[in-house]
């Protein structure tokens, strides 16, 4: 990736920003979108997948966290991705957690980060997602509480997301498992998750068409906490799983502990997630059946890793860190290995 470099020249969110606005400049260029389509998007009918009841243009979509707030949903789309899912957004627009928040590792092609789910808001999502023009790209919209709401009143927050935000997207996916908000995890145990699923399922069924909705879970689950997430799944009949969020363990880092220990607390994504995200995949596509989805992310870094998670049993994958360290070239070499295989 050309520019590369120059954006690890800043702090990574003012990298973010920068990045962010040379693509919104890029694309306001005419002609500018469809010569990127041209270059990125894979277009074969054959990568076209049925998950969950929904058609996806292929099979890597881009995971939640890159874009937030919806800012560059048809931007995006022009790089290839089958899907975005945008968030983790929640009720009130909130500020995250102190800077800085965002830390490379780039000895281990990974990133640390707490950034406490800022956002603008899900009414502020909705409204831009309402004026999109690309209609063809799944959107998946990833819901969260916001930090002053006690867990106990959780549920209604992800309520609220999920109102705001059901015309204009695809299907919801539940985050419980950022480690950046305080006390969030401990909604992953079995009687407040199964209670949160029951009654988002309850108000999915008031709806004259239901949207599927998927639970991210944490890398860090034993395998007893995963059988009760299957239980769960399988209770709820929620449409699948995401496989998985960012992992608070700091193991075999190349990366030196004296720098680990500076940055401090943080979800860990990218490379070192590699293996034990995909061992989670094969866990879960092990114990559920086939029509309950896996959605697979957690360092994919190169084709093969994107093929290592399918074969594992997730169903498509999503890409977060691995975009940021390889660029968007990455999305049509996993498009092009997936085609290989097909034929």
């Amino acid at each position: 990736m050309i520019i590369k470099p120059f954006l690890f020249l800043f702090n990574p969110e003012k990298a973010h920003h920068i990045t962010f606005g040379l693509l919104r400049f890029f694309m306001r260029i005419p002609l500018a979108k469809g010569i990127t389509s041209a270059v990125f998007v894979s277009r074969s009918a054959k990568l076209s997948k049925q998950v969950a009841g929904l058609i996806f243009p292929n099979s890597v979509g881009l995971a939640a966290g890159l874009d937030k707030n919806a800012l560059l949903v048809d931007e995006l789309a022009c790089l290839g991705f089958g899907s975005i899912e945008i968030g983790t957004v929640t009720p009130k627009a909130q500020p995250g957690n102190d800077k800085p928040r965002l830390f490379r590792l780039p000895k281990d092609n990974a990133l640390i980060n707490r950034m406490g789910f800022n956002n603008e808001g899900a009414s502020a999502a909705a409204i831009r997602l309402a004026k999109r023009k690309n209609k063809h790209i799944i959107i998946g919209g990833n819901i969260g509480k916001n930090k002053i709401t006690p867990n106990e009143n959780a549920t209604q927050d992800y309520i609220i997301c999920f109102h705001d935000l059901f015309d204009v997207v695809d299907y919801f996916v539940v985050n419980v498992s950022s480690p950046n908000t305080p006390n969030l995890r401990e909604l992953q145990e079995k009687e407040p998750l199964t209670n949160l699923l029951s009654t988002l399922q309850k108000e999915n069924a008031k709806k004259g068409v239901q949207k599927p909705i998927f639970l991210k879970i944490a890398p860090d689950l034993t395998d007893t906490q995963l059988k009760d997430i299957v239980d769960i799944v399988k209770e709820t009949k929620i449409a699948g799983v995401i496989a998985t969020n960012t992992t608070i363990s700091r193991e075999n880092l190349i990366t030196s502990k004296e720098e680990i220990a500076a940055i401090g607390a943080g979800g860990l994504s990218g490379k070192p997630l590699t293996a034990r995200s995909t061992d989670v995949i094969r866990f879960l596509r092990n114990k559920l059946d086939k029509h309950i989805a896996i959605i697979g992310v957690g360092g994919i870094h190169s084709a093969q890793d994107a093929i290592d998670k399918l074969h594992a049993g997730a169903d498509i994958i999503q890409l977060y860190t691995g975009f940021i360290y390889e660029g968007p070239a990455l999305i049509k070499q996993i498009n092009k290995r997936i085609l290989s295989e097909i034929k």
